[in-house]
C-alpha cells in the first residue's frame, strides 16, 4: 500500500506516488480536451447537461472515488447517465473496450458510438459539451443571486449548483387584448419560460417554448421603464422588471438560451446532412 498523508482537517489523502504509472501525463493530455471538465461534480454535470445540453450531449469528468477513475456523463432524453472510464496498466478501460491513449479514446467518442444503459436502451454520443461556456458571467450572476437568497456562500453552491442555466422571479407582463399590466411569477428552465399567477401557483398560465422565439431585446416603446420583449411568430410578449439590472439579467440569460438553441439546431442539421 502506498504512503498516505493527512490533508486539511485531518482527512486522509493519497500522495502522488499512489498514482498509477503515466497518470500525471494522461491528466495533462486530458486538460487539452475541451470536453474534459476535471473536478466537476456529478450533480453539477447533471445540471449543466439537463439545462443547456440536448439528447446525446456528453462530457468527461474526474471521479472522486479513485485517482485513476473518470466518469462519462451523457444526457439521454430527460435524464443523465454516468459511466466509468478507468485508467489501468497504461490504458483506458470503458466497458469491454480498451484504449491505449487519450487520442484513441477521443477518436472513439468522435465516431458516435452506442452505449447500453442499465435499462437496456442504447444511448448515442452526439455532442461533446465544452468546458468553456460563452457567457460564464451569466452563471456567476445566477450563483450570486442564489447565494443572496439562501444565505449560502458561492463556495457552498459550487458542488451542487442547482441554479445553472435557470432563473425565476416576478415580472410585470402586458395583456394580449386588454393592454393592462399584471405582475406574474416567471420561471426559466431548460428551453421553457413559464409564467404563473403568483409564486404559490402550481399550474402555469402559459409555457413559452423558446425554440420558437426569434429575438429578445430591450423595449423603449412603453411608458414603463426596464422593459424588454420576446418576439414569437404569433405574438410579441412585453415584460418589465423592477430594476434595470434585473431586466439586463433576464435579457442576457434568455439571449444565451437562444444562442444555445441555435447551436443545437445547427449540430442536428449537420449530423443529418450526408
Amino acid at each position: 500500500m502506498g504512503r498516505v498523508e493527512l490533508g486539511e482537517g485531518g482527512k486522509m489523502s493519497r500522495c502522488r506516488e499512489d498514482y498509477p504509472e503515466g497518470l500525471e501525463e494522461v491528466e495533462e493530455e486530458l486538460q487539452n480536451l475541451d470536453w474534459y471538465h476535471d473536478n466537476l461534480t456529478r450533480h453539477a454535470a447533471e445540471a449543466l447537461l439537463l439545462s443547456n445540453g440536448c439528447d446525446g450531449s456528453y462530457l468527461l469528468r474526474k471521479s472522486n472515488e479513485k485517482n485513476n477513475l473518470y466518469s462519462l456523463s451523457v444526457r439521454a432524453r430527460d435524464s443523465v447517465k454516468h459511466f466509468h472510464v478507468e485508467y489501468v496498466r497504461s490504458a483506458f478501460k470503458f466497458g469491454f473496450n480498451e484504449f491505449s491513449s487519450v487520442k484513441d479514446l477521443v477518436n472513439h467518442f468522435a465516431n458516435q458510438p452506442l452505449i447500453g444503459s442499465e435499462t437496456g436502451t442504447l444511448i448515442v454520443l452526439k455532442h461533446p459539451y465544452p468546458r468553456k461556456v460563452e457567457e460564464p458571467s451569466i452563471y456567476e450572476s445566477v450563483r450570486v443571486h442564489t447565494a443572496m437568497q439562501t444565505g449560502k456562500t458561492e463556495n457552498d453552491l459550487v458542488p451542487n449548483a442547482p441554479s445553472l442555466g435557470t432563473k425565476e422571479g416576478y415580472l410585470i407582463k402586458q395583456g394580449k387584448i386588454v393592454k393592462n399590466w399584471k405582475t406574474r411569477w416567471f420561471t426559466l428552465h431548460r428551453n421553457e419560460l413559464k409564467y404563473f399567477k403568483d409564486q404559490t401557483a402550481t399550474e402555469p398560465i402559459r409555457a413559452l417554448d423558446l425554440t420558437e422565439c426569434s429575438a429578445v431585446q430591450f423595449d423603449y416603446s412603453q411608458e414603463k421603464v426596464n422593459c424588454f420583449c420576446l418576439v414569437f411568430p404569433l405574438r410579441t410578449y412585453y415584460l418589465c422588471a423592477k430594476t434595470g439590472v434585473e431586466a439586463d439579467e433576464w435579457i442576457k440569460i434568455l439571449r444565451w438560451k437562444l444562442s444555445q438553441i441555435r447551436k443545437q439546431l445547427e449540430q442536428r442539421s449537420a449530423t443529418l446532412t450526408p
